[in-house]
């Protein structure tokens, strides 16, 4: 059996309801690897699936399905994207405050620790300097007290399309991002999981081990140990697999296909920007064997501009 990740790619969750629930009704999905070119398939099958991390920035979508999920039997893991940063950075995404009572919900149907929150990335700007960040997240750690057990942060990465991204958004609005001092950047994840902990809430550092230690763990987000023990009865051995530098997950599939995410936000890796993704999303076929229809077969790497480092959960 096989974990499958939906996804780190794209927003499936929000946007690929439709989609995923007729791929687990045919009983496979299929994909191409966006740097090999090589198409690849994975059962979705009842007997198949031992487990599946789910990301999204908004599960409200997902929620009516549940019940037939449960039905197959699968082990679900949420990791769950609430930063609460104004509009300008996530045009698309709902208010925090409604995206804590959506986690609350999955809580009380499953765990909360199988609700894993992701303050993530901690994006400076302008407008949300270093205070403005403890003091959202304190807002939003009081609020999820109960409801989760984790949560996974990262300060972001600057790939040349965020770079591009956050450039235009200087030009339109005057708004700045920045990455500030590696000190500070310590100095500001021991305060925020100082606070974490007043709340029961471990934080976990993805892809920046040089955040890690005292009481900030390294994080696997797909965590082979915490499946093990939350599916026992599902969950064997499962291995290591990195998806980039300094990464801790364990092996998946990941099912999405970039630049198909519509929430717009200015520090995504995934879109080459929100036009494309959402000209995507309007063309996708919910019948289609693969998430993006014909194009995520006819993904290559000489067709993308991915960075060279942004080799992300290859799903082969």
């Amino acid at each position: 059996m096989h974990v499958i990740s939906a996804s780190r790619r794209t927003d499936i969750p929000a946007f690929y309801c439709d989609w995923l629930m007729s791929r687990v009704r045919t009983g496979f999905a299929r994909w191409r690897n966006p740097y090999s070119g090589e198409p690849g398939e994975v059962s979705l099958r009842r007997g198949d699936v031992a487990a599946v991390v789910f990301w999204s920035k908004n599960y409200t979508p997902l929620l009516p399905h549940l019940p037939e999920l449960d039905s197959l039997g699968w082990g679900m893991c949420f990791q769950f994207t609430i930063t609460g940063l104004p509009k300008v950075f996530e045009p698309e995404v709902p208010p925090a405050e409604s995206m804590v009572e959506c986690a609350r919900l999955l809580a009380e149907r499953y765990t909360p620790e199988a609700v894993l929150w992701r303050y993530d990335p901690i994006l400076i700007s302008s407008v949300t300097d270093v205070q403005y960040h403890i003091a959202r997240f304190r807002e939003l750690a009081s609020a999820l007290e109960g409801v989760t057990t984790r949560c996974y942060f990262s300060f972001p990465n600057l790939y040349a399309r965020v770079v591009r991204n956050m450039q235009a958004l200087k030009a339109k609005l005057g708004i700045e991002c920045f990455e500030i001092p590696l000190r500070q950047r310590m100095e500001t994840a021991a305060e925020l999981a100082q606070i974490a902990a007043e709340y029961g809430i471990e934080m976990y550092s993805c892809c920046g081990e040089y955040l890690v230690g005292g009481m900030i763990k390294k994080a696997h987000c797909v965590d082979g140990p915490l499946l093990c023990r939350l599916f026992p009865d599902r969950i064997g051995r499962i291995r290591e697999r990195r998806t980039r530098k300094e990464c801790g997950c364990y092996e998946s599939v990941d099912i999405g296909v970039y630049d198909t995410c519509p929430h717009g936000c200015v520090y995504c890796y995934a879109n080459m920007n929100k036009e494309t993704a959402s000209a995507r999303h309007q063309a996708h076929d919910p019948a289609a064997d693969t998430l993006a229809g014909d194009s995520g077969l006819g993904d290559s790497p000489s067709s993308r501009a991915y960075d060279p480092q942004m080799r992300m959960d290859l799903g082969d």
